[in-house]
């Protein structure tokens, strides 16, 4: 939905940038550990996510006025992908302490990930506003993460599971503060800038 906002609008006005970025960065991580693990399920999932994502961050660096900080973010997250995969295929010898390694690394970026929609609480709060959170994204979170927990119970792999579980707990703060805010009613307020 935040794609045709940003292709029917042509402006990326109320909608998030960094979701995006650590979503594709996640996605590229898991990619990684599944196939260390010859997961064909992380493979699949986390290679047709971090096409979708790529997507989007083209599509919003296209419509955002200002392409600079867009691309800066990007190509940040970009250097710690690439210093990542560098560690773990150039410094990392064994199998078995790669794959700790990079599930730890991945866990990292799944909670980020999870946390990065709430970057604007203070801002949400303060103006008694969700137009700068996606309703549709907070409802795909939560069945992701929910899924993600159960499969990662399921494997019994922690790395999986245990990231996972603050995206079901944001979801249902973000579920409450739309709630508490719903969209509707803050027409007399400006709008957010992400």
């Amino acid at each position: 939905s935040d794609l045709r906002q940003m292709l029917a609008t042509k402006s990326v006005e109320n909608i998030q940038f960094l979701p995006f970025l650590t979503t594709d960065v996640n996605n590229l991580s898991w990619l990684g550990y599944g196939c260390l693990k010859q997961d064909p399920t992380l493979i699949a999932v986390n290679a047709i996510g971090a096409a979708l994502q790529t997507l989007y961050i083209l599509a919003y660096l296209y419509y955002s006025p200002a392409k600079r900080p867009v691309l800066l973010r990007s190509l940040l997250l970009l250097a710690v992908l690439a210093a990542g995969y560098g560690y773990f295929t150039l410094l990392i010898a064994d199998g078995r302490t790669r794959l700790a390694r990079l599930g730890l690394f991945c866990s990292v970026f799944t909670i980020s990930m999870y946390l990065s929609p709430l970057a604007d609480l203070a801002k949400i709060v303060r103006s008694k506003s969700t137009r700068c959170l996606s309703f549709p994204l907070t409802v795909t979170t939560f069945l992701a993460s929910t899924s993600w927990t159960l499969y990662g119970l399921q494997l019994r792999d922690p790395y999986i599971t245990v990231p996972n579980v603050p995206g079901i707990v944001t979801s249902i703060v973000r579920f409450w503060l739309f709630w508490r805010y719903p969209p509707g009613q803050d027409k007399s307020y400006r709008p957010l800038h992400a």
